[in-house]
């Protein structure tokens, strides 16, 4: 369990960062980061998204596990940025280490986005 000041809790935190954040997606997973403009240098803060489309109960919490110990994979440059994970169908269907290589290469990806989409005042 991530700790509270580190959870997108709020509908309009969830909002904001899907519709004007940066977006990159992989095959099982988009990913989403926002730079928040009230704490530019806080903790980062996580929100996962996995629809019934995922699979039962089982699997979709099954994805949220696995993806709330990726996110700590976060790079070290990172900080005061929102992101939410949104789990595609085919997400518990993948083994561990595909999930965590799709994961990596995203959040690379939408950091250096949503710096560069902050520092153009986006």
């Amino acid at each position: 369990m991530l700790p509270k000041n580190q959870r997108l809790r709020l509908s309009q935190d969830f909002t904001a960062t899907v519709r004007s954040g940066a977006r990159t997606g992989r095959r099982n997973v988009v990913l989403y980061a926002r730079v928040r403009p009230d704490e530019p240098q806080g903790d980062n803060r996580f929100g996962f998204i996995v629809s019934k489309a995922v699979g039962n109960a089982v699997h979709r919490n099954l994805v949220k596990r696995r993806m709330r110990a990726l996110a700590s994979q976060i790079p070290a440059n990172a900080s005061g940025l929102d992101f939410v994970f949104r789990a595609l169908p085919g997400a518990s269907e993948v083994d561990w280490n595909e999930l965590s290589q799709q994961v990596s290469s995203g959040l690379e990806s939408v950091v250096r986005k949503a710096g560069a989409k902050h520092e153009k005042g986006l």
